[in-house]
């Protein structure tokens, strides 16, 4: 099994309702186990930090990891367990929420643009100008043509972000709506989780078959070879990361960082 293809949205089958997510099974594992996938993950993340390092050194091309999912999917989670070997001195982290007075002055995409990463860097997105389709769209405020017309735009936008160095990844966190549920009520119940929760998440998981079916559609329309769509089944946490590491190890490794070829002569460097 290769995660590369098996939890690829193909880019070549792309249609509007290419995604059915009720044919994808939020809890697979591959029979993988726990203690395997840990200990397998040990070894991605010692070569994800080497192949880092050489993007750093190469400074000329970078990486963007974007994440989506329903509420409770494991975005935060993800980033600990699976981004924790990253060197932060080039690799950081943004979180897209509810636009501000100075964001919504602008296009929907000018808030994202001046994140995305520089030369030799990797961004993670915990969340993404994806929510600017999906909140709009459950909330009544953009029509189903609109959908349409923003998954064309970013299409394009994240081409031009390709054909600039950028290699992009998308994830999509899937899990069942009875596994929403379930972490939901633990956040509820959980003192030292309750602070995650708020009413936002309980009207979520009331709309969870709008958010299914605009989901199916930006999967359908916006998996392109220049930006993937994965949709990783994500019920089961410690095959979620495994799966995760996996792909942007190849993903890395496909970038084909080196050091820069420096010539130097040691006898011109005298230390005293």
């Amino acid at each position: 099994m290769d995660p590369l293809r098996k939890f690829l949205v193909n880019p070549t089958k792309a249609s509007a309702n290419q995604v059915k997510l009720k044919n994808w099974d939020p809890q697979y594992t591959w029979n993988k186990n726990k203690i395997d996938a840990v200990t397998e993950m040990d070894q991605f993340s010692k070569n994800i930090s080497e192949l880092q390092y050489k993007l750093f050194a190469a400074n000329n091309k970078s990486l963007l990891v974007i994440l989506q999912g329903a509420d409770a999917s494991g975005k935060d989670g993800t980033i600990r367990q699976v981004m924790g070997a990253l060197n932060p001195q080039n690799c950081y982290v943004k979180s897209f929420k509810v636009p501000n007075d100075a964001e919504l002055a602008h296009d929907y995409l000018w808030r994202i643009h001046t994140e995305v990463p520089s030369k030799g860097q990797i961004a993670i997105f915990n969340r993404s100008h994806y929510e600017d389709i999906i909140e709009p769209f459950v909330n009544n405020l953009i029509s189903k043509d609109q959908v349409i017309l923003r998954c064309k735009q970013i299409n394009d936008f994240e081409k031009y972000l390709s054909e600039n160095g950028i290699t992009i990844i998308k994830f999509f966190l899937h899990i069942s709506k009875e596994e929403q549920r379930r972490r939901l009520q633990e956040r509820i119940q959980d003192p030292t989780k309750q602070w995650k929760i708020n009413e936002n998440d309980i009207v979520s998981h009331r709309n969870w078959d709008k958010y299914v079916g605009i989901y199916e559609k930006i999967l359908s329309l916006c998996s392109k070879k220049w930006a993937p769509w994965y949709i990783i089944p994500a019920n089961v946490k410690h095959f979620r990361n495994w799966a995760i590491s996996y792909i942007i190890l190849k993903k890395l490794e496909a970038m084909k960082p080196e050091f820069p070829r420096v010539v130097i002569d040691p006898s011109e460097f005298i230390l005293d």
